[in-house]
């Protein structure tokens, strides 16, 4: 599993780092930046729902 970031989209809210600091991080401008795109095992859920959370669509997942 992998969660992609399409970086045109986000707008630095920071909603997918709080509930995925793990997986997530923000640059200095407050924008996302993923931090490996292969999701840990056991973090799945985790990695919904931080692409849940953006409400820009930035984040999502796929196998």
């Amino acid at each position: 599993m992998k969660l992609l970031l399409d970086s045109t989209r986000c707008q630095g809210y920071g909603l997918c780092q709080e509930h995925a600091p793990e997986l997530v991080e923000l640059d200095e401008w407050g924008y996302a930046q993923v931090i490996d795109l292969a999701v840990p095992a056991g973090a799945e859920d985790t990695a919904r729902a931080c692409a849940d959370s953006c409400p820009n669509s930035a984040l999502r997942v796929e196998r």
